[in-house]
């Protein structure tokens, strides 16, 4: 059978063939014959070629079966749900209803390096966690028959409980393809932010470094999560009150903003034209052994009073230029001379400049401890049971955390991505530092339809699933900052309080996935390959999808030739999706020189010459031609 060169790829990318290609680019003298020889690499790279010799690296069982996974195309698609979103025609937050290995192949078209900050709040794998397939080689097909999709017994998500033989493997072949295409969507100053406990830091740590790079390691904060103890304690009576949240970047030379510092604790009490000040200690934790030239005497120029350096804590400067600050009157001395010295820091010296992040969340926020704001599970789940009026969801991240992280590390406009979305805490938070700065990032929560438990509160209030508390949340959330004063911010433009429901389905059309060698069959899909039950709107959000654009992208309706098309982002793509083509629908749409033009190609009714004219009439004006 001839290949139809103007039939657009419905699959998601080739993530194999991409790097093959990125490759290619930087060492062309290690590609043979289209191949890549991996020794030519190593030479080419200043490394000797040798075998059989053990390397450091991390193994476990199924890690070759991951990279399978990440190579394998997805040929489902995204369906929108108006009905379940929130303005959805003017929006550009989404929530995505399905399987987030697959989603994340989806996106790899649109949204590669497009996402500044990635937060996820994986299974911390106890035993008792909803995770993974049983079989995960067939994900659509699985993540289908368990959401009732298709009728068939098919395969379940389940558990992993700690008498599998393969207890860490199982959680890791889980989370590795996932990291590894969640990067791939990160811009190269982009971070992300992986909630953990005990149970698998060290794994996760080595995973990141193997994705990431050690190079690209930023921090792991630890984050005090309960307030008393004893509440959990353990059979070794021990009470965790911590967990971590382990930070990378996609690239090297990646900051924090910083902690704004306190300006009410400056004065001037002695009136310094240079303005208000603080008080800074004069020494530092250095001894006299690591720096001899800051061990001296200092003496006030006003009283003669001698000051002597502590062996183990010595003068900040040499003792030239403790002479020059002196004289420029930045010491300050004690005029009963019962105090030691100190150090003026003027507020013109940091006005602008934030100070480092510590390491660590702390809830109360102490002066002593003050660092990045927080909050414990308890202030979580006792926000979300007053946004629903009952008990709805356990173990849901504060909103406080996150905004600390949101804040941190993004700016206006920026995408923010949580795929274990759970009860779309990350959303929330989005929305709630959006209104706190006047900012417009965006958010795309992917969760996993997973059932609420039959005798759970959510379920008894009609919440099927997690996917749908989620949406439910942000509704509310939404609703609230709209009846806030601040919501007027809305009215004006200057808030994008909606989001986008789109929910994981096979594909619109029938893709020959290479399964069956009956040839058949292969012909029928080519005549009828369009599912009868989808709409056009489904059809269009597809083909963005399958062409690089965002959901989000700025869609307009056009007449042209009396037929419907879809301006997409301000013509750079035409779509048409009428059963019928014309040669004046060629001609107008050629007339306006979209970068692409994509149609029906059942619209051309078999009229070969009519398509053969297409493409040499869009040729011509370097419109690129293609049919789904």
């Amino acid at each position: 059978m001839k290949k139809d060169k103007t039939k657009l790829s419905l699959k998601s990318l080739d993530i194999k063939k991409d790097k093959i290609e990125q490759l290619k680019k930087v060492f062309p003298e290690a590609v043979t014959q289209g191949k890549i020889d991996f020794n030519k690499l190593k030479r080419t790279l200043g490394e000797e070629v040798e075998t059989d010799k053990e390397r450091y690296g991390m193994q476990w069982p199924g890690k070759s079966d991951c990279f399978k996974i990440i190579q394998q195309p997805s040929i489902g698609t995204l369906k929108p749900a108006k009905e379940e979103s929130v303005n959805f025609d003017k929006t550009e937050n989404l929530f995505i209803e399905g399987d987030n290995l697959e989603v994340l192949k989806l996106l790899q078209k649109s949204y590669y390096g497009k996402v500044k900050m990635i937060y996820i709040d994986p299974p911390y794998n106890t035993g008792n966690d909803f995770v993974y397939p049983d079989d995960f080689s067939e994900t659509l097909d699985t993540y289908l028959k368990y959401t009732g999709q298709v009728d068939a017994e098919g395969k379940k998500f389940s558990t992993n409980p700690e008498t599998s033989g393969r207890f860490h493997s199982k959680w890791m072949n889980m989370m590795y393809p996932r990291l590894y295409l969640a990067k791939n969507l990160l811009i190269n100053n982009g971070m992300i932010f992986i909630s953990i406990d005990d149970n698998e830091l060290n794994n996760l740590i080595k995973i990141c470094d193997e994705i990431f790079g050690e190079n690209n390691f930023i921090a792991t904060f630890v984050w005090k999560t309960r307030q008393a103890s004893g509440k959990q304690t353990r059979k070794d009576n021990i009470s965790p009150e911590h967990e971590y949240i382990l930070v990378y970047s996609k690239a090297e030379d990646v900051r924090f903003k910083g902690l704004e510092r306190d300006k009410t604790k400056y004065s001037n009490p002695d009136n310094d034209p240079r303005g208000i000040w603080q008080k800074h200690p004069l020494d530092v934790g250095s001894t006299q052994n690591e720096r001899p030239n800051c061990f001296y005497t200092i003496t006030d120029p006003e009283t003669g009073k001698e000051y002597s350096a502590n062996p183990n804590r010595v003068w900040r400067f040499s003792k030239e230029r403790m002479q020059s600050t002196i004289d420029d009157k930045r010491i300050i001395f004690d005029p009963k001379g019962k105090n030691r010295p100190s150090l003026k820091k003027f507020w013109s010296e940091f006005e602008g400049k934030y100070r480092p992040v510590p390491t660590y969340f702390l809830p109360n926020n102490s002066d002593k401890y003050k660092g990045l704001i927080s909050s414990y599970y308890a202030n979580a789940t006792k926000l979300l049971n007053n946004l629903f009026s009952f008990k709805i969801y356990d173990y849901s991240k504060p909103v406080k955390l996150l905004k600390s992280l949101i804040e941190q590390t993004t700016a206006d406009n920026d995408i923010v991505m949580d795929f274990f979305a759970g009860s779309a805490s990350t959303a929330h938070a989005t929305l709630n530092i959006n209104k706190d700065d006047s900012k417009k990032r965006k958010f795309i929560m992917i969760q996993l339809p997973e059932p609420t438990k039959k005798n759970s509160d959510a379920f008894k209030a009609g919440f099927k699933n997690i996917a749908d508390i989620g949406k439910e949340r942000i509704r509310r959330v939404i609703k609230r900052i709209k009846n806030d004063e601040d919501g007027q911010l809305f009215k004006k433009g200057g808030l994008d309080l909606g989001f986008k429901v789109f929910k994981l389905s096979p594909s619109n059309f029938k893709i020959w996935n290479g399964k069956t060698k009956d040839i058949n069959k292969q012909l029928k899909l080519q005549i009828d390959h369009i599912d009868k039950k989808a709409t056009k709107e489904d059809l269009l959000f597809e083909i963005l999808l399958k062409t690089s654009f965002k959901l989000t992208t700025k869609i307009e309706e056009l007449t042209v030739a009396g037929k419907k098309v879809y301006s997409i982002e301000d013509g750079a793509m035409f779509v048409c999706l009428e059963d019928e083509i014309t040669r004046e629908l060629i001609d107008k749409v050629s007339e306006k020189k979209p970068m692409r033009f994509v149609c029906l190609d059942s619209g051309f009714k078999n009229n070969d010459q009519l398509k053969t004219n297409a493409v040499q009439i869009l040729k011509t004006k370097d419109v690129e031609f293609r049919t789904v």
